[in-house]
């Protein structure tokens, strides 16, 4: 019944504890906890002076049990509902009703609402909830770009992942579910700008048999995204006559290769990359890289470092 007809009949209108318990499956006194310890509850007052549930409540409580259960904590599922600016007017179980329910992810400003917390995407990723991990992931990114969402979320969960590896020698399949979501949603953002900035692309690639190569997707997705620069990316464990290759081909401003290993960092194989006309930048990126790097070959440690003179020797 909708608030409408509640008023024309002479009900209060808005929906009581009782009648929203029994929409959601979730018991009355649960539905007074939420409220009291984390003010997610009733946000109208009836004429009567009965607090009421209206539309919007409905559609935060909704969203709210389906993060706990998925076994976000309840705190963690309140903070991510109340950040939650702008939410369908319509009740839940109303617009699954209507014609084109669900709507496609772009439309859907909470499945899952916002962006998470660190401990709300780790835990995504503990239970293997890949759809939420990759929605996450996602509206991280359009929200607040490849820069912040690689620094202040990825990093951050990656390393919680890595801690509970350290402490139980599990969770592989947590890390590899979680970088696989990570790679598909950067992979997305490395298309070709309409209008690139420049006229070289920028290539990227692993070195010979390193494995790591979440870091140069993310980088070529910030080029992409925050500079409008093409990108090649090659991957991981890219022999070096094959990266040779690629330069002669396509003729880049930039070769950045990723070492994130010692095992991988033998800097002697750069200097037997081709030298160009116009020249190309090598930029060697990652912990890895021996400190026997010739002078002409800049290093950078860091996400922001890489992005700075990539960009700027790109764009040059």
């Amino acid at each position: 019944m909708d608030e409408q007809r509640q008023v024309a009949t002479g009900e209060e209108p808005g929906y009581g504890i009782g009648a929203v318990a029994r929409r959601l499956g979730v018991p009355a006194p649960t539905l007074r906890t939420w409220n009291l310890r984390y003010g997610v509850g009733p946000s109208r007052r009836s004429p009567g002076g009965h607090r009421r549930y209206d539309a919007r409540d409905l559609w935060r409580l909704e969203e709210m049990n389906r993060l706990i259960r998925s076994g976000v904590p309840a705190s963690d599922a309140a903070r991510e509902v109340l950040r939650i600016e702008t939410v369908p007017s319509t009740p839940p179980a109303e617009r699954r009703s209507e014609p084109g329910w669900p709507p496609p992810p772009e439309r859907m400003a909470g499945r899952p609402s916002g962006v998470p917390t660190v401990a709300m995407l780790a835990r995504a990723a503990m239970t293997l909830d890949s759809g939420a991990v990759h929605d996450w992931i996602n509206a991280a990114l359009a929200r607040h770009g490849v820069l912040w969402t690689w620094e202040h979320l990825a990093i951050p969960v990656f390393e919680t992942i890595c801690r509970r590896q350290a402490e139980s020698g599990a969770s592989i399949e947590v890390e590899h579910l979680f970088s696989d979501r990570l790679l598909a949603a950067l992979i997305g953002l490395t298309e070709r700008p309409a209008r690139p900035a420049a006229d070289r692309p920028v290539l990227l690639a692993c070195a010979e048999d390193d494995l790591h190569s979440l870091p140069i997707y993310a980088l070529a997705a910030a080029l992409t995204t925050d500079h409008h620069v093409e990108t090649r990316v090659l991957g991981a464990r890219t022999p070096y006559p094959a990266l040779a290759d690629a330069m002669r081909r396509l003729g880049p401003s930039v070769v950045f290769v990723w070492s994130q290993l010692a095992e991988t960092g033998d800097p002697a194989p750069l200097a037997s990359l081709p030298a160009l006309r116009p020249p190309s930048l090598i930029v060697a990126g990652g912990m890895g890289w021996w400190d026997s790097l010739p002078a002409s070959i800049p290093r950078v440690t860091s996400f922001q470092d890489a992005l700075t003179r990539v960009a700027a020797a790109a764009l040059a």
